[in-house]
């Protein structure tokens, strides 16, 4: 009948990686709002909408998953990666920007990282 010549689906691969990032995204937030030298903590958002028929981009390339501020004032940058993540250039460039005047600003895949 229909179908009987049609190969088997191959099985979806998951993507652990994925799954991993986000296991450190909510881990990394929760260690930063729980922090006592951060006044506070919030994911940053990057993406696009349709305005008006054009589409506009929001955020910029390369800034971190994580921005907040310490009670001291400082600017606070956290780019969140999984266990195997790596930085790209524009995040690493951002991460210096950030330390070059004056905040803090580091890479994280845990709470340890944090503390």
């Amino acid at each position: 009948m229909f179908g009987a010549d049609l190969p088997e689906a191959a099985p979806v691969a998951l993507r652990v990686n994925d799954r991993l990032e986000a296991a450190s995204l909510a881990e990394v937030i929760q260690a930063l709002r729980h922090h006592p030298l951060v006044a506070w903590a919030e994911r940053k958002n990057f993406g696009m909408a349709k305005m008006g028929g054009r589409f506009a981009r929001f955020g910029w390339p390369g800034a971190s998953d994580r921005i907040g501020q310490l009670i001291d004032g400082r600017l606070l940058a956290v780019e969140v990666k999984g266990p195997k993540g790596k930085l790209q250039a524009d995040q690493a460039e951002f991460l210096s920007l950030v330390r070059r005047f004056g905040g803090v600003a580091f890479n994280a895949s845990a709470c340890p990282y944090v503390y």
